[in-house]
């Protein structure tokens, strides 16, 4: 997710790779992002707060105690730090960095083609100036929705933040059904793709309830309606709302 958030910012020209600064522990990965961006590299994350305008934290939620410690007191009143670390809330991360300019976002993986979609909000220490700055660099993500409650990010993480994985999950189930029944994989990836695509398109276009356009696929004793009741017969509609509903409650655990 940092490396899209750095090609994003690149590409959307918010700002130069000259100006971008990153610090990651692997080496191997800062050599591939200075060859790939452009950008300054460094293992210090002290190092990297040196005249940043804006400080992104990028990290899992279990490495982020540990650089809040490094970085507590150390952040400059004047620099806004925002952080997509999932379920890590606003007051956890102002008492451990001892600073209050903060915004939490919670973007999602089509980031990485700017296809994402983050839902983000901000502490009551980050003015307009930094609000202005964390939208920016949000919308070269992608879409992003703003909230004033922060207790929304939570629920973005169950449905949003892991919606590619059931996606994909879906994904690969249509394919490997498709190869079951005697379709070559590539013909069932082909077809399984245009299918999820045109029918995510469709629906955005139609302005018709998700419903109304599956009775529109559904005739009445054919194949689909077939499927469906195997479908709801295995619970699926259940299934997908009690997993998202148990992220959501993990995610509330987190922080």
């Amino acid at each position: 997710m940092a490396e899209a958030i750095v090609r994003g910012v690149i590409e959307q020209a918010i700002t130069a790779p000259s100006d971008i600064l990153v610090s990651e522990p692997v080496g191997s990965r800062r050599s591939t992002l200075a060859d790939t961006y452009g950008i300054s590299t460094t293992d210090d994350n002290l190092g990297a707060l040196q005249n940043a305008e804006a400080v992104i934290l990028a990290v899992k939620p279990q490495v982020m105690p540990h650089v809040m410690e490094q970085m507590n007191g150390r952040v400059g009143s004047d620099q806004m730090v925002l952080s997509i670390a999932a379920g890590i809330k606003l007051d956890t991360l102002s008492r451990g960095l001892g600073h209050d300019a903060l915004v939490r976002a919670m973007p999602n993986t089509p980031a990485q083609i700017g296809k994402g979609i983050t839902m983000w909000t901000i502490g009551p220490g980050a003015g307009p100036e930094a609000r202005a700055s964390a939208a920016q660099v949000l919308r070269a993500l992608g879409e992003e929705i703003y909230v004033e409650d922060e207790k929304y990010l939570d629920m973005a993480t169950a449905l949003s933040g892991g919606g590619p994985a059931y996606t994909f999950l879906l994904i690969e189930s249509l394919i490997d059904a498709g190869v079951h029944v005697g379709l070559s994989r590539d013909i069932a990836e082909k077809l399984t793709l245009e299918t999820v695509l045109g029918s995510a398109q469709l629906y955005r276009e139609s302005g018709k309830h998700p419903a109304e356009l599956k009775n529109m696929v559904t005739s009445p004793g054919g194949t689909t309606a077939e499927a469906l009741l195997v479908l709801e017969s295995g619970g699926l509609r259940g299934l997908l709302i009690n997993a998202i509903v148990e992220a959501y409650r993990k995610a509330q655990q987190v922080g």
